[in-house]
């Protein structure tokens, strides 16, 4: 979408006053935590941008809640989600007050309240499992906000991927990081990952138990509860897998 269709798709500008209360509407709460994958292009003409978007996140779920974002570099492996992340991502890592995983891949930033904790740790093996980001949303009961998106890039499925028992594939491979500022390189072991039937996944939960949806800018914004997806993930690749 270019500028003038974004501009032409709206009656007025998408304004971080407009976000704030279309999040409201669609049930974003503040206090809550809350895992966001956004297209900033699907709002329409956005006053601001991806920092307007992100500002209208924080403002909604406050200091109290806690937002987090994936910020995926996958150039050392086959990447499952994709290459690009998108113009929040790249807004939110660097903006002030938020904090970064370590994983070389897979990091997640995070915002607010539970930010450390939830970035803390992060495991080189199995970086979409249980002791990952993901992981630490889920025991804190928290939402996904596909904000503009579907769920070919919801990352919570992931985590239902390492808890289903199913036939999987294990991979191994080394990526750099820092630690204590020197470069060293990290052994890395995962699953292989997919996201081909996170689609028909995510319609099968939103039609067997459910999501909230309304649009936000111009976008269809889909909030759900991570726990209850997760698990019903779970059983769903249990039994199509």
């Amino acid at each position: 979408m270019t500028e003038r269709d974004a501009v032409e798709a709206v009656d007025d500008p998408v304004t971080v006053e407009t976000l704030v209360g279309d999040l409201r509407g669609l049930g974003v709460e503040a206090g809550e935590t809350i895992l966001v994958h956004s297209s900033v292009s699907s709002l329409g003409w956005v006053a601001g941008g991806a920092q307007a978007v992100v500002e209208a996140l924080q403002r909604t779920v406050t200091e109290d809640g806690t937002l987090v974002v994936p910020t995926f570099t996958a150039q050392y492996t086959d990447p499952a989600p994709a290459r690009s992340v998108g113009a929040v991502p790249k807004c939110f890592r660097s903006h002030p007050g938020v904090v970064r995983s370590r994983h070389p891949t897979y990091s997640f930033a995070a915002w607010g309240a539970d930010a450390e904790a939830v970035v803390a740790d992060h495991s080189y093996e199995d970086g979409l499992g249980e002791a990952s980001p993901l992981g630490a949303v889920y025991d804190r009961g928290g939402s996904v906000l596909l904000l503009g998106v579907g769920h070919a890039v919801d990352t919570s499925l992931h985590l239902a991927e390492y808890r289903a028992t199913f036939p999987k594939e294990r991979a191994s491979h080394r990526a750099p990081v820092l630690q204590d500022g020197e470069r060293t390189v990290v052994e890395l072991e995962d699953i292989a990952l997919s996201t081909d039937d996170f689609p028909e996944v995510g319609a099968a939960f939103e039609r067997e138990v459910g999501a909230r949806e309304r649009p936000v800018g111009t976008a269809t914004a889909t909030l759900l509860d991570q726990p209850a997806l997760v698990d019903f993930a779970v059983e769903w690749f249990e039994a199509n897998r």
